[in-house]
């Protein structure tokens, strides 16, 4: 048989983890083969105990002889076989087996009901029922759950005294007929068998003892409020500093082209990676790897809780389910912590609770940036005179915006039939991108903007990017538009790309400084110069950061936006347009290369009768 060294925990009967599945398998395992043993060895015995009731001797002088082996076929019966039989029919037979039939597909079949409660028309009566359903099924669950745990523990210290029993009475009926006959067992032997049954006695007290702790346990266990079984009920705080995380969430996976189905399973995070156990198998297998890649909340049919994590390349992506708000934020926010590799440091726990509390401060409007850099960075506190405070670039409390609203006006007058009007003398009106000798585009998602106090230093770009993220993390602002931002020789535009409508457009040569970021290499952000008429009514510049998150490498966007500048100032002498030009990598046609698309095509220098491309 092989060895059981562990109990089941009482408390992981509720959480039902595959772990937890699989050292329960390693107990069932181990009480089929104790059963197939004490089959065999009560078959063993019943034959002897048969043997020695057809044991007789006919011979007149010897009939004390004959009482002898009858009482020792009674002591057989009475100590031997009784007991192993009694072990067999109540322990193994009348428990074990029985509780394992208790079957869990209730549990299963509510939370599915549970988890397709839908969103848009949410009825509250069917709710409450279904969640009380689901409390229901847990409790019950949970019950018999703690119970069979509670069988096959007792099972692991009731097999040692019921093997040992039988040997015990088969022992002590032959020394009793030895005894009768002659002195043939020393009291070395007597003293060896009191020292068994007093161990077998104490582990009787043993089993006594830890089955009050179970039953206390499971007392305890069980007065707990019906709120811990029902979905979406948790009165424990968010922890945004988690590496490490592991539990249920439902995965949409596609059955067909335009199918998609909804398993639960269980997933947990190793390291960088984000792993999976299906249900009855004895390891989790690998998913996706979570070094930098982006997690962010999605609105995903009619589903609530949902998530989506894309791989660096943009070409994995997975969409999961949680099943409360909390296990929601806490999935998001493990995530990210685990994409930026803080498990790799020496104490990533530390370094995850301290970027949280950097993440707070960046978002809460404090007197001195001084002081707080010398609280929390001590030693990295000492500065060039030269380099620039953060109040220095941005103004503390400064609000930040996070979407780009385009007005209800705009909308209207860029979608009215005919967007190209024709003025009286049939000559149609210039476009802004149409004479462009530049036109790129990029799949991009605006993160946000903010006023800054310096326009022409890369710095003030790292850090709105800084406080834009750190915002976003505090705030819970996970969701994001994808967008496409349009780069010509004269203006930047983001454009929807459903609707091909301009979100908002800005001058090339009020775009003061551009920089992609040093560590994330899809973030770049740019400095737009405008007018502050607030003083006196005086011209005064102001500054705004505007901060994106692309598909593709940020450096590919700054390159595009210096190009478009170079192209504009050339604009101004046609000589050093065509010097321009001349220094450009040609096409097999003839037309000028300026860099690779995100697609892998060419993008081409559009000449002066070609039209807009498409966002």
């Amino acid at each position: 048989m092989p060895a059981v060294h562990h109990k089941l925990l009482l408390e992981e009967a509720l959480q039902d983890s595959p772990q937890t599945r699989s050292l329960l398998s390693v107990f069932e395992e181990d009480a089929g083969t104790l059963t197939n043993y004490t089959n065999q060895l009560l078959q063993s015995m019943q034959r002897v105990f048969g043997a020695q009731v057809h044991t007789h001797f006919h011979i007149d002088f010897i009939s004390e002889l004959n009482s002898l082996h009858s009482e020792l076929a009674t002591q057989y019966a009475d100590k031997m076989v009784f007991p192993m039989v009694q072990f067999r029919e109540k322990d193994l037979t009348g428990t074990t087996l029985t509780l394992k039939i208790i079957c869990f597909h209730s549990h299963e079949a509510a939370m599915v009901k549970y988890s397709r409660l839908p969103k848009k028309r949410e009825n509250e009566k069917i709710k409450a029922e279904v969640v009380r359903e689901v409390a229901y099924c847990r409790r019950k669950q949970h019950q018999a759950a703690m119970q069979y745990y509670c069988a096959l523990n007792a099972l692991q210290y009731r097999k040692r005294a019921a093997v040992l029993e039988p040997m015990l009475g088969y022992t002590h009926a032959q020394i009793n007929v030895f005894k009768k006959g002659m002195e043939l067992v020393s009291k070395k032997m007597d003293s060896f068998l009191s020292s068994v049954s007093s161990m077998n006695q104490s582990i009787e007290s043993q089993l006594e003892v830890e089955a009050e702790v179970m039953r206390s346990s499971q007392r305890e266990l069980l007065s707990v409020d019906d709120s811990v079984y029902m979905p979406d009920h948790d009165q424990v705080p968010v922890n945004r500093t988690l590496i490490q995380k592991a539990g249920y969430l439902n995965i949409r996976n596609k059955t067909g082209l335009v199918t998609t189905a909804w398993d639960r399973l269980f997933f947990f995070t190793q390291g960088g990676n984000l792993m999976c156990q299906p249900r009855g198998a004895v390891a989790g297998g690998m998913v996706l790897d979570l070094d930098n890649s982006s997690v962010m909340a999605i609105e995903c049919e009619d589903r609530r809780y949902c998530f989506q994590i894309t791989s660096p390349n943009g070409k994995t992506s997975l969409i999961l389910q949680a099943e409360s708000k909390k296990e929601y934020e806490e999935w998001i926010c493990t995530l990210n912590n685990i994409s930026r590799q803080i498990y790799l440091t020496d104490n990533p726990e530390a370094v995850a609770i301290r970027l949280h509390q950097t993440a707070l401060q960046a978002v809460t409007p404090i007197t001195s940036f001084e002081k707080r850099a010398e609280v929390f960075f001590p030693l990295l506190h000492r500065k060039a005179p030269a380099t620039l405070e953060p109040e220095d670039l941005i103004v503390p409390g400064t609000p930040i915006q996070f979407d780009i609203v385009l007005p209800v006006s705009e909308f209207l007058d860029q979608n009215r039939a005919g967007a190209r009007r024709t003025n009286p003398f049939g000559e149609t009106e210039d476009d802004d991108t149409h004479d462009s000798l530049l036109q790129q585009v990029f799949a991009v998602r605006f993160l946000g903007s903010m006023a800054v106090r310096a326009g022409h230093t890369q710095e003030v770009i790292y850090e709105a990017m800084r406080q834009v993220l750190a915002a976003r993390a505090i705030h819970n602002i996970f969701k994001t538009t994808e967008s496409h931002l349009m780069v010509t020789s004269t203006c930047i535009r983001l454009i929807d790309p459903q609707t091909q409508v301009t979100k908002i457009s800005f001058q090339l040569k009020d775009v003061t400084q551009f920089a992609a970021h040093q560590e994330n290499s899809r973030l770049m952000g740019f400095v737009l110069q405008g007018s502050d008429w607030s003083n006196g009514g005086e011209d005064q510049p102001s500054f705004s950061v505007f901060v994106f998150e692309s598909n593709t490498e940020g450096e590919k966007i700054c390159y595009t936006i210096n190009l478009g500048k170079e192209i504009s100032e050339a604009k101004k002498d046609p000589e050093a347009l065509a010097q321009l030009m001349k220094s450009m990598p040609l096409t097999n046609d003839g037309k000028f290369l300026l860099l690779e698309s995100e697609t892998g095509d060419a993008v081409e220098v559009a000449g002066p009768d070609e039209q807009e491309s498409e966002a």
